[in-house]
């Protein structure tokens, strides 16, 4: 440190070299005594000391790329132990994947979800059914999408810097997700699968900022459920890629719509919903909303039976809400379209007090959130479906915002109507008013910094993140321990 104010001063001094400037302040230093010559350049040394400072360890000062820009509010953050780096990754691993949008699924373009930075096309299909102030906030917002919305408000967070010796944390916005997910299906080998997962790998590891802790202060979010990224075999029928098993990821924190809730690195966080609040005010309206809103059916079952599934539990539920026509209302998907786009399962959510929520193809379903959304109770036959996924979103007291009924239970004959007849009106109004409390922390804002004083899903994120990266590098380590790599 001490060598660089002499770097300094000899820059000073090549700019007096002109005669009559060098002339001009020989003359005044020569009227100074030996003493206030002392106490003058101790002065100067001082002030050049804090310049070189304050440019080294604040942001604000940097030069800021054009295609990179930072927040224009990023000296007013409070980012102490909060600065994230965004890696600039080769298009191959991002904006190229999904620009090939025709690619990435065999059944139907997935093109249109692209639009609007990746929140879809706009929703405007529910106007009468939600109100029409905050129908701009609606959007077809597909349910793998979450790596884009991600990276896209990554770009623009608050504490986002240029410079990673400076940097907490460091982002990989590498979408895995559409990587393995455009090879999922057909004849595809287990090499191809893997193929994007494994140069990325190696790219990382040859990063600078990497090699201090081999990934500990690094995350990833992954837009598929965590399963689609565990193949521990090499057979090409095998499902999915083995990113997570790559020895490069097993210290890097990692974000998807399901977690294996036996690894303590794999963050569950909410699927994306369709409500994409614009202003604090959306949240309000929609709150105010739902709370008033009235419900003529006790409860719902959206899905599909799969009768070619041995004792089906969905034909299950699906067969008792049909049984119950009076106070269950029933939306077969196996009849119609309840994927981005289905009107149908809002107003439906909108009608119940409670929705019932089987797992889906693994434990989780966006439908959990999409219930929850429109003020319906959520109720669970499978832990994992929510209580040990989404713990950073949802209240801790899953009493208070939910029902659990054993699966089976209803395989062995309880009756779920009854069971949701024994919950009192105000107990039921008061697991609603949770959910509602509750919704600002699934849903993800429209904003690309965010709403202004509301914390969305992103942000209660990455609020977890860097505890979880603090917690693994150790509370008593010194961030600044880039120094040694300048």
């Amino acid at each position: 440190m001490m060598s660089q104010p002499s770097t300094e001063l000899e820059g000073l001094e090549e700019h007096t070299k002109s005669p009559k400037i060098k002339s001009t302040i020989t003359s005044s230093l020569s009227r100074l005594t030996p003493v206030h010559r002392t106490l003058l350049f101790a002065v100067i040394l001082f002030q050049v000391f804090v310049v070189l400072y304050f440019t080294r360890t604040r942001n604000v000062s940097i030069s800021k790329s054009p295609d990179q820009p930072l927040p224009a509010d990023v000296e007013d953050a409070d980012c102490d132990s909060r600065w994230i780096y965004v890696y600039d990754l080769p298009s191959m691993y991002n904006s190229d994947l999904k620009d090939k949008c025709e690619q990435l699924d065999p059944w139907q373009n997935k093109c249109e979800k692209n639009l609007n930075d990746g929140f879809g096309q706009e929703a405007m299909e529910l106007s009468g059914i939600v109100p029409e102030s905050i129908l701009p906030a609606w959007y077809w917002t597909d349910q793998f999408w979450g790596e884009v919305m991600f990276h896209n408000r990554m770009l623009n967070y608050e504490c986002r810097t240029l410079e990673p010796e400076n940097a907490t944390a460091f982002y990989i916005p590498f979408y895995a997700g559409f990587a393995v997910g455009k090879y999922s299906w057909g004849n595809h080998t287990t090499r191809e699968r893997d193929w994007h997962a494994e140069m990325l790998s190696k790219w990382i590891q040859e990063q600078k900022w990497w090699k201090r802790f081999s990934g500990s202060n690094h995350f990833i979010m992954l837009g598929r459920v965590t399963w689609d990224f565990r193949r521990s075999g090499n057979a090409d029928a095998e499902w999915g890629s083995s990113f997570l098993n790559m020895p490069a990821m097993q210290k890097v924190v990692r974000m998807s719509i399901e977690r294996n809730i036996w690894d303590n690195l794999d963050i569950a966080v909410p699927y994306p919903t369709i409500f994409h609040p614009r202003f604090e005010s959306d949240i309000v309206e929609w709150q105010r909303f739902i709370r008033s809103r009235r419900r003529n059916y006790l409860f719902t079952f959206v899905g599909g039976a799969r009768k070619s599934f041995k004792n089906d539990f969905r034909g299950i539920l699906q067969s008792q809400c049909l049984n119950e026509s009076t106070t269950c209302r029933n939306v077969d998907c196996s009849r119609e379209k309840c994927s981005d786009g289905a009107t149908s399962i809002m107003e439906t959510f909108l009608d119940s007090d409670f929705c019932l929520q089987p797992r889906g193809d693994t434990f989780t379903r966006r439908s959990v959130f999409d219930c929850m959304l429109a003020g319906s109770i959520p109720v669970f036959f499978w832990r994992r479906t929510a209580y040990l996924q989404y713990q950073w979103f949802v209240p801790d007291e899953p009493e208070s915002y939910s029902v659990f009924i054993h699966r089976d239970d209803v395989r062995n004959g309880t009756n779920i109507r009854r069971v949701l007849e024994g919950y009192g009106r105000e107990e039921v109004e008061r697991m609603r008013e949770k959910i509602i409390e509750y919704i600002p922390k699934f849903v993800y804002a429209k904003p690309s910094k965010g709403l202004e004083k509301t914390r969305d899903a992103f942000d209660v994120a990455v609020d977890g993140i860097l505890s979880k990266i603090q917690d693994a590098i150790g509370e008593g380590d010194d961030w600044n321990w880039m120094n040694e790599y300048e």
